[in-house]
């Protein structure tokens, strides 16, 4: 069994490996197996990969995901009372 240093390890060079130079965007957390990845993407296919990428390391035994997508050059208005995805 991996120890966590070895694990944060391994999903660090997956990372790097999969998303660039995007990877140092996401933060790294892994105790006894169990890995939270946090940070913000430009895109909804970044997430995805980002989860693919520490999944496929040995050693992961579950995986939380707190990732917020995030277009660069835009704002969203919801908060004045439009949709989500209503942006300019």
């Amino acid at each position: 069994m991996k120890s966590d240093q070895e694990l944060r390890q391994h999903i660090k060079e997956e990372l790097r490996c999969e998303l660039g130079v995007h990877a140092a965007r996401i933060a790294l957390q892994a105790r006894s197996g169990a890995v939270t990845l946090a940070g913000q993407v430009d895109t909804h296919a970044h997430k995805q990969r980002t989860a693919c990428a520490a999944q496929r390391v040995s050693g992961v035994k579950s995986l939380v995901l707190q990732i917020d997508v995030k277009r660069i050059g835009t704002r969203s208005v919801y908060a004045k009372g439009m949709p989500p995805w209503a942006t300019f």
